[in-house]
């Protein structure tokens, strides 16, 4: 296991101890590290660690990569299939629990809970300090990439009274009271946008100076998907030149950000760390299906969620 976000192990031992696998740790993530590990790996489990090509050329028994979590950023996956190792994820383990942070975080910038906290906390117990409160019902809520975080999220949206617009490259049969709408639509008109794609080379700083420019100033941005959507320099350059209300951000670039540096560190920026993917139940969750993925594969079994399915059908020619 490359890196783990949580104290201890006992459920992945568990379920890998009845499949006769002897779970290891890396003491660190570094590539280095990971290399010397993985030269004796059957598997290999990965949380956000980088999974480069020299780990997977370092680890010639590596039968599986499996990605506890959903996006396949940290691994490369092109290479893993020239090595004919299948990878896996989990692709709809917490699903509610992000799309929930994600109102939740669209619920705090509305009603500047984070700012009024802090303010309180700070002795100013001020009524009309602060941005100027409006009513979340009857304005435009934009998602970015409708997929399932994004239609659930517009599901607890639409009980707000929320207006919704989405982008979606497949635009299958949207929901009732969504209107897809292109990026640049989305971003005009939208009073909340919530980025909900993953990260690849295309959507890599997909909200830049550009599109911060095409934003209303009162519209707040929120992230829980994966920090190098957004440019953040090009983000703090908006918020000090007042043409954004503000963002929330659960995910950043790098992790951990330094608090100290913009735009982490203006009031008008709600920052997390990294725990939308989080509750008892998600958790317990991803744990039992990723060490189930490495069991099976172990076993000689297709796991489910390959995400590489041409590495058994080579095998197989």
């Amino acid at each position: 296991m490359t890196d783990c976000a949580w104290d201890d192990l006992t459920i992945e031992r568990e379920v890998l101890e009845r499949a006769g696998a002897h779970l290891v740790l890396a003491p660190a993530g570094d590539e280095a590290t990971l290399c010397r590990l993985a030269a004796g790996a059957d598997a290999i489990m990965n949380n956000w660690a980088r999974v480069s090509p020299a780990v997977i050329d370092a680890a010639p028994s590596c039968q599986i990569i499996s990605r506890m979590g959903i996006g396949l950023d940290s691994i490369d996956v092109a290479y893993a299939t020239t090595r004919g190792i299948p990878v896996t994820n989990v692709p709809d383990y917490c699903i509610i629990e992000v799309a929930e942070h994600a109102l939740a975080l669209l619920m705090a910038c509305a009603r500047n809970v984070a700012y009024q906290h802090l303010a309180t906390k700070q002795g100013s117990y001020q009524l009309l300090a602060g941005p100027t409160l409006r009513r979340i019902e009857g304005r435009t809520l934009g998602i970015v990439g409708f997929g399932a975080i994004g239609r659930q999220l517009a599901q607890r949206a639409a009980g707000l009274g929320l207006r919704i617009l989405a982008t979606s490259r497949s635009r299958r049969e949207p929901q009732p009271d969504v209107t897809y709408v292109d990026l640049d639509e989305l971003l005009a008109q939208s009073d909340f946008i919530s980025l909900h794609v993953p990260l690849t080379a295309e959507t890599r700083h997909m909200i830049g100076a550009e599109q911060l420019a095409r934003m209303k100033p009162t519209t707040w941005l929120i992230n829980t998907s994966r920090g190098a959507l957004i440019d953040h320099q090009a983000l703090a350059a908006a918020l000090a030149a007042d043409r954004l209300a503000g963002a929330a951000l659960d995910v950043q670039e790098p992790e951990p950000p330094d608090l100290s540096q913009a735009p982490f560190n203006d009031p008008r920026v709600i920052v997390t760390p990294h725990i939308a993917f989080v509750s008892a139940e998600s958790l317990l969750d991803l744990r039992q299906r990723s060490s189930g993925q490495v069991a099976e594969r172990l076993a000689g079994q297709i796991p489910p969620h390959v995400v590489n399915p041409q590495v058994f059908e080579r095998s197989s020619k």
